[in-house]
């Protein structure tokens, strides 16, 4: 033991020295960062921007631009209210922003068409008759089918998991299914309201009613996309709250026999037309090389579609409206996107990406909006190890905002086929533990939204894009499996 303590005592001081004389060959090469080995020139580029980031954040924090975002967003969202796929509401707020991008002098405006379903609510309620009377508060799900004219009335099954469904399989031929599914995580337990509905009726039940996919409730449904399996008998399917819920399962413990009457007029039309807003500040080097900002126009039917996602396609908007008015033109062409459809299943992005299969070689980095704009954190990124390194010294530009965090895979539904066929992508990461209180419910009002967040948002976007958009590197992409033109 003596013998060994002592090699190292006398090891340490050489092992400082190799460390010292590794640090200073890589300097000599050019290399500061041993981790991410980036050229000592390429980081000196990025920190040289900081005057122009700085004068970004001042804009926003202190400046002219100071509470804009939230000024817009809440003049749009006080005129339109929600903006449901397939609705006239939804593009004539379109027209809206094609309008307002042109009056900002963007360039390149226009909305480029796309296909989308065609989903109606209708009127809907769904009332307990027995053991006592109760008039539930629900939702029903986008893409449900409705009930007969006089609805449903039919006995209910209560569960807590679809194992618990199994276990009950005889009980659930001509029943109601209610599940009361405990929320683990959104991408999780969403699981239930995504296919409860053709898990249930595989047993023969005749409806599902869904407890709200949601960690907190004020009494508030929660809606939401669903899906029917194929080859399935489609039956109705709903969100009711947790409140409801959990009364139910408790009734259904106790031996109560629980009688339901359920009816929704919700039918799909023909799928008509609508289109994703497009706006730019051409780059004036590379104006082929792109990196986008983003957020979707579109929301649920119910709220006003402050926060899902308002919040997020105004703070992309206003990140180059931002640079706009700066005078602020990159190498490369910073396009914003305000994506249609998005809660029917991101068709907007789909289609986009899919008449734009040519460009995406040339696309630099996408970037989204759509958890959430809460006080920023930093960024959310997926991309190669280069890609992570000259977005770790970007980020440290960002100290005023105190927003310099960096961490992966990015959030963001609208790009992930271009994120998944390897474009470096990220979304804003901001501190939204309270996101899904709110979402898809009549509580996503402006009442949500900060206006000091989102200004700190749209100075992160506006800063992390123009950098990105005017460095001399192009950034890697992370597969060369990229989809034929």
């Amino acid at each position: 033991m003596k013998f060994k303590l002592k090699f190292c005592i006398i090891q340490f001081p050489f092992i400082i020295f190799l460390i010292y004389v590794g640090f200073f060959i890589n300097v000599y090469n050019g290399h500061v960062d041993c981790e991410c080995n980036l050229p000592r020139q390429l980081i000196k580029e990025i920190q040289s921007y900081s005057p122009i980031v700085n004068k970004i954040i001042n804009a926003t924090i202190a400046g002219k631009f100071k509470g804009k975002t939230w000024k817009e967003l809440a003049l749009f969202v006080d005129t339109f209210g929600p903006r449901f796929t397939g609705s006239r509401t939804l593009e004539v707020s379109i027209d809206y922003m094609l309008n307002r991008s042109k009056n900002y002098n963007l360039e390149n405006v226009h909305g480029e068409t796309v296909k989308v379903p065609h989903w109606v609510r209708g009127q809907e309620s769904a009332t307990v008759l027995k053991p006592r009377k109760i008039n539930l508060a629900m939702l029903g799900l986008g893409y449900s089918v409705g009930t007969p004219k006089k609805g449903i009335t039919a006995e209910a099954v209560v569960v807590n998991s679809f194992d618990d469904l199994k276990k009950l399989k005889n009980e659930i031929p001509g029943k109601i299914v209610i599940y009361n599914e405990k929320f683990v995580s959104y991408s999780e337990t969403v699981e239930y309201r995504s296919r409860g509905a053709s898990e249930a009726a595989k047993l023969g039940a005749v409806a599902v009613l869904i407890r709200s996919v949601t960690p907190f409730s004020l009494y508030t449904p929660h809606t939401g996309m669903m899906s029917y399996e194929a080859n399935v008998t489609k039956i109705p399917a709903a969100c009711i709250t947790i409140e409801d819920a959990t009364l139910l399962h408790r009734m259904f413990q106790r031996g109560k026999r629980i009688v339901v009457n359920l009816k929704m007029q919700a039918r799909t039309l023909p799928v008509t037309q609508s289109r994703n807003v497009v706006a730019e500040i051409k780059g004036s080097a590379q104006p082929n090389k792109v990196v986008v900002v983003s957020g979707h126009i579109d929301s649920w039917d119910v709220g006003q579609g402050a926060m899902d996602d308002g919040g997020g396609a105004f703070a992309s908007w206003a990140s180059v409206v931002l640079l706009r008015l700066l005078n602020l033109r990159a190498k490369r062409t910073i396009r914003a996107i305000l994506w249609t459809a998005e809660e029917m299943g991101t068709v907007g992005a789909r289609q986009y990406i899919e008449a734009h299969k040519a460009e995406v070689r040339d696309l630099q980095f996408v970037m989204e909006s759509d958890i959430g704009t809460f006080t920023p954190i930093g960024l959310e990124f997926t991309g190669t190890e280069k890609v992570k390194c000259i977005l770790e010294q970007v980020m440290g530009l960002l100290s005023a905002l105190n927003a310099t965090q960096l961490r992966s895979p990015n959030a963001g539904p609208d790009i992930s086929d271009w994120v998944d066929s390897g474009v470096p992508g990220g979304s804003l990461w901001n501190k939204n533990d309270k996101y899904f209180w709110f979402h898809h419910t009549n509580a996503d009002t402006m009442l949500v939204e900060d206006p000091t967040s989102l200004d700190l948002a749209t100075a992160l976007f506006a800063a992390v894009s123009y950098v990105l958009a005017d460095i001399s590197v192009d950034l890697p992409h992370h597969t060369n499996e990229l989809p034929e033109p």
